[in-house]
């Protein structure tokens, strides 16, 4: 499969889920605090390359690959590469650099869940959604009990290694996660025809 035909597989993996969250989040009543990073400033996220895999080919079109391929490799920091917080000291609050583009865990984190020993649904969400939105976040674990839909984070990291076994089903820190999709892309058009849309660097 093309990296361009992965890159749509992917984006219609994330349009799916976007559209389960906007119900979910309608439903329930829960939502990311405007401005919060918390969960985003985290050293030890983890990731697949292949949720990085849209970011990656959009970097490469733009004309960017080497430069940020660069940065990364050089990058001390174990937070996100692309992570923008207010400041050295308010990192729990800032934006991500590439929203469009993000990742898998970071679409799932506060609105997915995963199963317990039991077989039953846990929400995976922050302590701040629990605490300023403790009556809702109380009942949802309720609604989630009695049936109300939510998505799996396994069941979604299930579909995504479908696309693409290899890239899809190995989990690394965030930033090489994101390192190894850029070499993919790299690597794939190193002998062929560059895609529509490629941005020329002078």
């Amino acid at each position: 499969m093309s990296i361009a035909r992965k890159v749509n597989s992917v984006q219609r993996l994330f349009f799916r889920l976007e559209k389960e969250i906007h119900t979910f989040q309608n439903t329930t009543g829960l939502n990311c605090i405007a401005g919060c990073g918390k969960c985003c400033a985290k050293p030890d996220i983890e990731a697949s390359p292949l949720e990085f895999l849209p970011w990656a080919f959009s970097i490469f079109k733009e004309g960017r690959a080497l430069e940020v391929l660069k940065a990364l490799t050089e990058e001390k920091s174990s937070m996100c590469h692309l992570y923008r917080p207010l400041s050295l000291t308010e990192q729990a609050s800032g934006s991500c650099g590439d929203y469009q583009h993000r990742g898998l865990i970071c679409r799932l984190f506060g609105y997915g869940a995963n199963r317990d020993k039991l077989g039953q649904m846990r929400l995976i969400t922050c302590t701040l959604i629990k605490n300023t939105f403790s009556d809702r976040y109380e009942a949802t674990k309720t609604a989630i009990e009695k049936g109300l839909y939510v998505p799996v984070f396994t069941d979604y990291y299930q579909k995504l290694a479908q696309i693409d076994l290899k890239l899809g089903s190995k989990i690394l820190p965030v930033n090489k996660a994101m390192k190894v999709a850029l070499e993919e892309v790299l690597y794939y058009y190193a002998y062929r025809p560059f895609p529509k849309g490629y941005k020329k660097v002078a």
